[in-house]
């Protein structure tokens, strides 16, 4: 499916979306998130996209999934920004979301499966090698996630 394009059937004016991290105690890791929520607003036909994260950093589920209803959502579709099905996915968002959807009756409601069960992820990961690949090779500078952190500037030695 071209990710621009939403499923048939399916009305973009009344499903929201939220797209779900972890949170993290580092603002950086946190204000990611906006970035990758914002690039995938842009580049998708669905009109209500929020960001949330699971716990520790605000916005969280039910604010977003509050924020979607607000906004026209009659469904909302919660996809975890995570890479394989775990506790969080199989218990944690499950019970945030349906805690959330409790106080909009009538809302109907679907977390996702994980980004790691994409058959795209394969695509991703020799995206991500090659570009720290050509960084450390000084064909481009440090990207946005290890700016600074010298990670990808020098191969390291045993």
């Amino acid at each position: 499916m071209d990710m621009s394009t939403p499923p048939a059937q399916t009305d973009v004016a009344t499903t929201g979306i939220i797209v779900v991290d972890h949170g993290s105690r580092r603002e950086e890791s946190n204000a990611m998130l906006l970035q990758v929520v914002e690039a995938y607003r842009q580049q998708t036909q669905w009109q209500i996209v929020e960001p949330a994260h699971m716990e520790i950093a605000e916005p969280l589920i039910p604010t977003a999934f509050d924020r979607c209803v607000e906004r026209g959502a009659k469904r909302v579709v919660v996809m975890p920004y995570f890479l394989l099905p775990g506790k969080h996915w199989h218990e944690d968002i499950p019970a945030i979301t349906a805690e959330a959807a409790a106080k909009h009756p009538g809302i109907e409601y679907l977390v996702t499966a994980p980004l790691g069960l994409s058959s795209l992820i394969h695509q991703v990961i020799d995206n991500r090698i090659g570009e720290c690949m050509e960084c450390v090779e000084g064909q481009i500078p440090e990207c946005d996630l290890c700016k600074g952190t010298g990670r990808c500037l020098n191969w390291q030695q045993a």
